[in-house]
């Protein structure tokens, strides 16, 4: 894969990096950078995410990519990783920051995702020069790249002692918007959230809460929620609105034949309505 460079004060997208501290003077990439300035959120997190950790980062990133905002993290095993595939997911634009030169991609787990991020017209970027491997203080220098390319971040999960904090640091720093998903009080991976909260970051509860600050055309028009094309669908989708995820209790709320069920299942995942999460989990999309 070829690896190219760019000067940002040149380019229009990263033009919002000129102003920040320890601005980079260029930028190596493999991919495409949108050429033009668009709408682009920073969804960030633990490397170890909790299941409502995975399901939340996954909507988001899907729902955002889907409205046409560019979503942007780190590549790291966890969040960012399920932040670049559900904007994928969503046949969307995402952009991977590394804190490593390009000519390996860290982590090494992550190759294929670099590769799908590429074909579908992203890029894999860094500072760094090519054959630079990454150094511990290079992963935390590399979050303020991710907070200057954005118009808005977003913490889903973070420990109150986590490197996910300095990407929302800089962010402030940078006039940047906070969002923090909150999460369960007894929960340690909420607690960088909480905290963030308390702090004066927004909280968040949709994706229409971030469009709401950067894109408000776009947010003024989304359309209402998804209603099934039968009454079997409807039922379904209503259930999983009030929050329902497991498909025993689904099947047991709807009072649907379980024939019946499955195949609306199937359906509803079909037609991008619904997503799988495993172990007989159900969420929408």
């Amino acid at each position: 894969m070829k690896i190219n460079t760019i000067v940002p004060e040149k380019q229009e997208y990263l033009r919002s990096l000129v102003d920040i501290d320890q601005s980079p003077k260029r930028l190596y990439f493999i991919g495409k950078i949108p050429e033009k300035r668009l709408p682009t959120v920073a969804i960030i997190g633990s490397r170890k995410p909790t299941a409502y950790g995975k399901e939340v980062t996954g909507r988001l990133a899907y729902e955002l990519a889907a409205k046409g905002v560019v979503v942007v993290s780190g590549l790291a095993i966890g969040i960012d990783g399920l932040a670049h595939q559900g904007a994928l997911e969503a046949n969307g634009t995402t952009l991977a920051v590394l804190g490593n030169g390009l000519n390996q991609i860290y982590p090494s787990s992550h190759q294929q995702l670099a590769k799908n991020i590429i074909k579908n017209e992203g890029a894999i970027i860094s500072e760094y020069e090519p054959s630079m491997p990454g150094l511990p203080h290079q992963f935390l220098e590399r979050n303020r790249i991710v907070s200057g390319l954005s118009d808005a971040i977003i913490v889903v999960e973070a420990a109150t002692r986590s490197g996910t904090l300095s990407t929302a640091a800089h962010a402030l720093n940078q006039g940047r918007e906070v969002f923090a998903v909150p999460g369960n009080i007894t929960s340690p991976l909420s607690a960088g959230c909480n905290a963030l909260i308390k702090q004066g970051a927004t909280p968040l509860t949709s994706s229409a809460d971030v469009l709401d600050v950067i894109a408000p055309q776009d947010s003024a028009r989304q359309a209402s929620l998804v209603l099934g094309d039968n009454r079997e669908e409807a039922m379904i989708i209503e259930l999983l609105q009030k929050g329902l995820r497991d498909g025993d209790e689904l099947l047991e709320q709807s009072q649907f034949d379980p024939v019946l069920f499955n195949q609306t299942l199937s359906m509803l995942e079909i037609k991008g309505i619904i997503k799988a999460l495993g172990a007989n989990q159900w969420t929408l999309r």
